[in-house]
């Protein structure tokens, strides 16, 4: 009688752990967290937090590298808030890595904003895409130790960090040397991010994108405007294309898109959508990455546009 019984509670046990898909169902309640060093420039130690699900026997686990906003100048990959997104991820299957990058822009004349010369703005792109790249290749460089697939790996961030993240998702494949072939991130989820210039979305560069904005953000523009829309005169004056105008160009390229809008929105998009959007962020992990679906959506968060100052969109109620 109890052999019996113990049987079926495995079996049970057995079946609900199937009928829950990993990526899709939230699997594991225990995260181990670990700090590495991916990194050391100017004397500097570049670390990432990397959250393993506990118990876990699958090794070729898809990835997920998060870098936080602050205006190239502040933010930290270990706040309260990236903590708990990143615990909920890895619960999902999957390897996640917070990473600290160089902030560039601490403590200098003109921070981010209008006053910092256009030329700094790239420089300070380009140095955050390169960390970005570094901390990437060391998850892969580690493949093993972590349990990594490298070709399944998709890069968020929020603000800056999602400016580093679109400059970083859209480049040529690399060539790591794997018996897979060369690695082209799998996806890209942006809060409130842009590009000083589509033409680096082409068909061998565009993957699946999130894409996260608000019609009304005032710092980086939700279509194609100046960074902070800083006057012609500016020093910092620098066209940047936002998520509409990215969505655009995907969309000619037939590369699968999630545009998710707040009719609006400020720049808070860039910190919201990890909590109030979590299940989404999930949907397209899942859908658009792991089982590699082709067809794009738009979401539209209905409100009203705050100011006259900023373009109007005819689908956003006013």
């Amino acid at each position: 009688m109890y052999r019996v019984l113990i049987v079926v509670v495995i079996l049970f046990f057995s079946f609900s752990l199937f009928s829950q898909e990993r990526y899709s169902s939230f699997l594991f309640d225990e995260i181990n967290v670990e700090t590495y060093t991916y990194a050391i420039k100017n004397g500097e130690n570049l670390k990432l937090d990397i959250y393993l699900p506990t118990g876990d026997s699958d090794f070729e686990r898809a990835t997920l590298i998060y870098i936080h906003g602050g205006g190239f100048s502040s933010g930290t990959r270990d706040s309260d808030k990236i903590k708990d997104f990143c615990q909920q991820m890895a619960g999902y299957g999957y390897v996640v890595a917070s990473i600290s990058y160089r902030l560039t822009r601490k403590d200098k004349p003109g921070a981010f904003g209008c006053n910092c010369p256009a030329i700094e703005k790239i420089n300070t792109f380009s140095a955050a895409v390169e960390d970005v790249q570094d901390a990437a290749f060391f998850l892969i460089e580690n493949r093993e130790q972590f349990g990594i697939n490298p070709q399944k790996i998709i890069l968020a961030g929020s603000s800056a960090g999602a400016e580093a993240v679109l400059n970083t998702a859209y480049l040529p494949p690399m060539c790591y040397g794997l018996d897979s072939g060369p690695v082209s991130y799998a996806g890209v989820i942006s809060m409130a991010g842009a590009i000083p210039d589509t033409v680096v979305i082409y068909d061998e560069s565009a993957i699946p994108s999130m894409l996260f904005h608000g019609t009304d953000d005032n710092l980086v523009p939700y279509a194609t405007a100046s960074h902070h829309y800083c006057d012609k005169n500016a020093p910092g004056y620098l066209i940047l294309n936002g998520s509409y105008t990215i969505a655009q160009k995907l969309e000619e390229l037939n590369t699968p898109y999630w545009l998710h809008t707040t009719c609006g929105g400020a720049h808070e998009l860039s910190d919201t959508p990890m909590n109030e959007y979590f299940n989404e962020i999930v949907e397209f992990c899942y859908k658009f990455v792991i089982k590699e679906e082709k067809e794009s959506k738009r979401t539209i968060i209905e409100g009203s546009q705050k100011t006259s100052t900023f373009r109007q969109f005819d689908f956003c109620s006013n």
